[in-house]
């Protein structure tokens, strides 16, 4: 049985950076597996862990030694090794002569190809502990730091100074150099609490001893879970509950080793600003919880964490109070001076930040979300009046001095002023909701006019920047034309908007006075578009040759596009699916092949396969007509899955390409109409079986 151990890796460092920490942590993990296994050394797990000061990694079960194996070297054939007398060529002494050996001690290995010379070899297995130094600096040099440091005298770079190394084999230190630190078992412990040296007498012991020793808690993901529950606890102590975040409890996370929860307060008064305005101040500035009440409101309290258990948490409390309080104070001056002025009186001033240099300035681009907007709301009968109103505000609160102090509340900010302004509910509304889904997988807009003016704003900035040649490339999208793309289709399929994309497209193309080739463009954005559609719907289930059935028939209206790949998915569940999606492409390649065009009539056709077919075939179009006009794609395919019998029957008994030219233009005009009647839906030739 092969002798096995745990390993441990740290390597102790000054304060890493806390919003990388957890993405390097798992890159050092992932890079030692994969030199693990590259080196044939098996393990069963491995597991990483990640403080402020550190990095590290446990391998559960690792193999103390390789596997011996035979290594072998093919050489050349045998017919090319040697000379009608057996001597041995150029090519057989080359290949001998490289693996070290004679022509002689050469095997040879018998092929369904032919016979070759072999080079065989037994390797013995190295010792794990003499390969591990090499592996760990290659993962060491290969994490995802973006700007390394030296220090010191050393020539060794890293994200940050390295001051501790620690490598153990079981209880055995593996000695070597890593970052111009000697490894051993000395590990450190919290910064203030056990600056000492920690000894570590095995990977079994490691985490016990950092946490019961050296007050750090190794383990990132129990130190996240610690936080979320003290800060809970501690908003409960104010009667209220903490809002948490993941993004910022992942950073707490990263920022402390030791986290201590310290309730601090602010005044009350600060209540009346928007609740977004506030937890925004706390989260993004101060690293703060905020806490709420029961009913979802904000409370005069936060929640912020030491990274020390102090002798007087009050000091820490009042400290922290006093730093919130010029911030909140600054975010109640913004509220105050924003309010002076209305959107609509900032309207003007959007003349002066340019959007794109082909493409204006935000009051042009303003201007031409303005009526594409009303177009899009003309075609859904919503108000126009008020949509148009909408989209001249849309981009003022870019203007404000709160949104200048904090970005991300865009579009947030342009709803709380236009209420103050006295706007329609649903005009301040639509300056939020225009900016939605922010993120994958988030919100589409709720009202009808935010969803009209998202769908206006992301067309314009699309078909925009593709109109002056900066269209995504590689992983380039400096625009976020994907992501604004994919708003696009979720806003129209997710709330059953069936407009035109084309039409869409072709109407906002025609507002840009620069010079670009209209058709080009106009082509490569439906394919840019249709690119997206296509990950959306493999994302929601459907599969690739569902995706290229429904397309190969263009439908332009994503909604209507969505259906029929629903009536498809469906269609292919169906018994009669295969045998009707290889007629359909036996169908295809036939009118292909045609030399002549297909006629519309039929004539006279003389078999009974054939007549039949033929009347089955009027039935079936005369039933899917009605269905076809209520986008009943479903019961449409169910009704023409009915011909499969007459389908098989005419290809068994039929011969299409006959010699009589008038009996053959029948059979292809019939074909002809089979297959239109599949295509008013999908080319179902396209499904795999």
């Amino acid at each position: 049985m092969t002798a096995t151990n745990h390993l441990l890796f740290e390597l102790g460092c000054e304060e890493l950076p806390p919003k990388s920490l957890k993405k390097l942590s798992q890159a050092l993990l992932d890079n030692i597996l994969a030199g693990l296994k590259e080196a044939d050394l098996a393990f069963n797990r491995g597991r990483a862990y990640a403080t402020p000061r550190r990095l590290a990694v446990i391998i559960d079960d690792l193999v103390t030694f390789q596997a011996d194996k035979t290594v072998e070297k093919r050489g050349p054939a045998v017919l090319a090794a040697f000379g009608p007398d057996g001597t041995p060529s150029k090519a057989a002494q080359g290949f001998a002569a490289s693996c070290g050996t004679t022509v002689d001690q050469l095997e040879r290995l018998q092929t369904d190809k032919g016979e070759w010379l072999v080079f065989k070899q037994a390797v013995k297995g190295q010792a794990t502990a003499e390969l591990l130094p090499d592996i760990i600096r290659k993962s060491l040099n290969n994490l995802p730091i973006a700007k390394r440091m030296r220090w010191g005298n050393f020539d060794s770079e890293f994200a940050r100074p390295v001051h501790w190394a620690v490598l153990l084999l079981g209880e055995q230190i593996i000695e070597t150099e890593i970052l111009g630190i000697k490894t051993g078992r000395s590990s450190r412990g919290h910064r203030f609490h056990a600056p000492q040296a920690l000894k570590i007498a095995s990977p079994h012991d490691y985490l016990e001893t950092l946490q019961q020793q050296g007050k750090v808690i190794a383990d990132f993901d129990q130190r996240m879970q610690s936080i979320c529950d003290a800060a809970n606890l501690a908003a409960a102590n104010v009667g209220g509950k903490a809002h948490i975040e993941a993004d910022l409890l992942e950073e707490i996370a990263a920022l402390n080793e030791w986290p201590v929860p310290v309730v601090g307060n602010f005044d009350a008064r600060f209540l009346e600003l928007p609740m977004e305005v506030l937890i925004t101040t706390m989260q993004s500035n101060q690293k703060y919880f905020p806490v709420k009440n029961t009913e979802g409101g904000l409370l005069p309290h936060f929640i912020t964490f030491a990274n020390i258990e102090s002798s007087k948490p009050i000091s820490i409390q009042q400290g922290n109070e006093r730093v919130v309080l010029p911030r909140l104070s600054d975010a109640e001056f913004f509220w105050k001076q924003d309010r002076k002025q209305s959107l609509a009186e900032r309207v003007d001033s959007l003349q002066s930040i340019v959007f794109q240099k082909d493409l204006g300035t935000l009051f042009d681009k303003t201007e031409r979300v303005a009526k594409l907007a009303g177009l899009i709301a003309k075609q859904l009968q919503a108000d126009v009046e008020l949509t148009q109103r909408a989209a001249l505000l849309a981009k003022t609160d870019l203007m404000t001095n709160m949104v200048g102090e904090f970005a991300n509340l865009q579009g947030t900010m342009g709803r709380y002023y236009a209420l103050a302004d006295g706007e329609h509910a649903e005009v301040a509304l639509a300056q939020e909701e225009h900016y939605f889904p922010k993120q994958s997988g988030g919100a589409t807009p709720s009202g009808k006019i935010g969803q009209i003016l998202a769908l206006a704003e992301k067309i314009d900035t699309l078909t925009g920047i593709f109109s002056a040649g900066l269209i995504p490339t590689g992983d380039k999208d400096p625009y976020a034309l994907r992501r604004a793309t994919l708003g696009i289709l979720r806003v129209m399929i997710e709330n059953s908007i069936a407009l035109d994309l084309v039409v869409l497209l072709d109407a906002a193309l025609d507002q840009f006075s620069h010079s670009f080739n209209k058709a080009e463009t106009r082509q490569r954005l439906i394919d840019f578009i249709f690119d997206r559609l296509k990950g959306y719907c493999l994302d929601q289930g459907y599969s690739a040759d569902e995706f290229e059935a429904v397309l190969a028939v263009n439908p332009t209206r994503p909604v209507d596009f969505m259906l029929r790949m629903r009536a498809v998915q469906t269609f292919r569940q169906l018994p009669e699916a295969d045998s009707l999606a290889a007629a359909n492409k036996r169908i295809i390649n036939i009118l292909k092949k045609s030399e002549h065009a297909v006629s519309n009539t039929i004539g006279t056709l003389v078999e009974v396969e054939e007549k039949n077919l033929l009347a089955a075939a009027e039935a079936s179009e005369t039933d899917i007509l009605p269905l076809l006009a209520e986008q009943n794609y479903q019961l449409a395919l169910n009704r023409l899955a009915q011909l499969r019998d007459n389908v098989d029957a005419f290809f068994d008994h039929v011969m299409v390409n006959t010699d009589d030219e008038a009996l053959r233009n029948s059979r292809l005009a019939l074909l002809a109409m089979l297959s239109n009647q599949f295509l008013q839906i999908a080319d179902i030739s396209k499904l795999q079986s």
